[in-house]
């Protein structure tokens, strides 16, 4: 049997939810246990995937180049990817594409606590590429898909640790994001509509 560690699954999320997901945590104090954010949908995600539409990419390094990416999901929402030395693949992906482009994105979350306390969350990508619209279309589908579940596992009487820990860790509660779903696929539904027409 071989103990070579399996990777973690990368979770669909949209954005507004990735950005809410401010409490990060460790299942051990190992020193190399992963780093997981607690989406508020009560799932653990150590890995997310995303695809939506890159509309800005810029250099934002001091010494070296250290390349910021707005990938923006059919809410209007933005995740922000950042890529350097250690990521050269996606940080040549940041540096070579011309937004606006649809790319799918894997990577892992990353929180950083501002002088003001608030906790901003990006992903660290592994691996950026360049998809066409359908693609991008089937994730927003999976994607709501995926949330309507956790959403149900959340008001539901669930006794899941994580979803305890985000009842617990946030406020807002999920009905917020029941609507994120409903204008994720109204929105693509418009898009659709709008091709069709033309």
């Amino acid at each position: 049997m071989s103990s070579t560690p399996t990777r973690e699954v990368a979770r669909r999320v949209f954005a507004r939810e990735f950005n809410d997901a401010t409490y990060t945590f460790k299942e051990s104090d190992d020193e190399r246990a992963p780093v997981y954010v607690l989406l508020p949908t009560g799932q653990r995600a150590n890995r997310v995937f995303l695809v939506g539409t890159l509309t800005e990419t810029e250099d934002v390094g001091e010494d070296s180049e250290y390349w910021q990416g707005r990938v923006v999901d059919p809410n209007g929402d933005t995740f922000f990817t950042y890529a350097g030395q250690y990521q050269p693949d996606a940080a040549s992906m940041l540096r070579e594409l011309e937004p606006p482009a649809y790319v799918a994105v894997v990577g892992k979350p990353r929180t950083y606590e501002t002088e003001e306390g608030e906790v901003n969350v990006s992903v660290r990508p592994e691996s950026i590429n360049l998809v066409d619209e359908a693609t991008r279309d089937r994730w927003v589908v999976e994607t709501a898909e995926r949330t309507i579940e956790r959403i149900q596992r959340v008001g539901g009487d669930s006794t899941d640790e994580y979803v305890e820990m985000a009842r617990e860790q946030y406020d807002e509660g999920v009905t917020g994001y029941k609507r994120m779903v409903e204008e994720a696929l109204e929105s693509l539904e418009a898009e659709q509509a709008e091709a069709s027409a033309d």
